[in-house]
């Protein structure tokens, strides 16, 4: 509640009950002596004190009706939230049993449909097998001159005592003959790839002889090549010998030519010869030397002198 009972209670009381602190009129002051007025008071407070205790007494009983009140509402509101909770579980309970009832039928229907479709499956298979009998029961009628047939020959061969066994023995027999045919076919084809394989192998041999000629050619060609190239560089070898002795000996010849000229430059000048006799450098350089400074003494001597000194 926004406002207590209490509270409100409280206000209308304060309303009700006279102030004592109210004066009295000033007019009726000087109409009651002091002891009137005295009395006056107390009973004034005495009427207030039993108003009060009156108002007192309504407020309890008024509380207490409202305590009274406010408890049986609250056990009220309890019943009631256990109803709401009891009807909540009731409606709870009711949609899981209507769940329960809904997948049960639709099991129920899907069971139905099933148990319909196996009824047209059987109806349908049924059907099937009256439809097979009849075609056996046409069979039978057309094979009825077989087995009479059959029931001569089985007279004419005592070794077998039933129709089965005769029919067992042929088709064992029709088995041997498709099992042996089956391996001729089987033998045959074997043959034909072996055939087949030992061709390829003649064509490939033919085919291998063939590039190991050619090969071959082709090697005999390098070979007489290289034969050829052996015998140009042996000539160039030996050309290249052949000029390496005929430099060799003017090497030689060089040298001793440098070494006689080295010797009569040291002969004309009357000095050992200071120089090594493998150094054709140094004794080319003094041979050069000598001839230059011969040269200069020439060519400084008069014109008429080179005759009277010529040797």
């Amino acid at each position: 509640m926004a406002v207590p009972w209490e509270e409100h209670f409280r206000q209308a009381l304060q309303e009700k009950l006279p102030n004592p602190y109210r004066k009295i009129p000033e007019q009726n002051a000087d109409h009651f002596p002091p002891v009137l007025r005295l009395l006056e008071k107390r009973r004034e407070l005495a009427d207030a004190d039993q108003g009060l205790r009156a108002q007192k007494e309504v407020f309890q009983t008024t509380m207490a009706a409202l305590k009274q009140r406010r408890e049986q509402l609250e056990q009220k509101e309890q019943e009631l939230k256990g109803s709401l909770v009891r009807f909540d579980k009731f409606l709870q309970d009711a949609e899981a049993r209507r769940s329960c009832a809904l997948r049960r039928a639709a099991e129920e229907r899907h069971q139905a449909s099933r148990q319909e479709a196996e009824v047209l499956r059987l109806r349908a298979q049924l059907g099937e097998l009256q439809r097979e009998r009849a075609r056996l029961q046409r069979r039978l009628r057309r094979l009825e001159p077989c087995a009479r047939l059959l029931g001569q020959v089985l007279e004419q061969l005592p070794q077998f005592q039933e129709v089965p066994e005769l029919v067992a023995r042929f088709d064992a027999l029709a088995d041997t003959q498709a099992a042996l045919r089956l391996t001729e076919r089987q033998r045959l084809g074997e043959l034909e790839e072996a055939r087949a394989r030992l061709q390829r192998l003649r064509d490939t041999g033919q085919d291998e002889l063939l590039r190991q000629g050619q090969r071959r050619a082709q090697l005999l060609e390098r070979l007489e090549e290289a034969r050829e190239r052996r015998l140009h560089w042996e000539s160039k070898w030996v050309q290249i010998q052949n000029t390496a002795a005929e430099k060799t000996l003017l090497l030689g010849r060089t040298r001793m030519s440098a070494l006689n000229l080295f010797q009569l430059v040291c002969q004309h000048q009357r000095q050992p010869p200071a120089l090594d006799i493998d150094d054709t450098e140094g004794q080319l350089e003094q041979v050069k030397l000598f001839i230059l400074d011969l040269s200069a003494m020439l060519a400084s001597l008069p014109q008429a002198k080179p005759a009277a000194l010529a040797p």
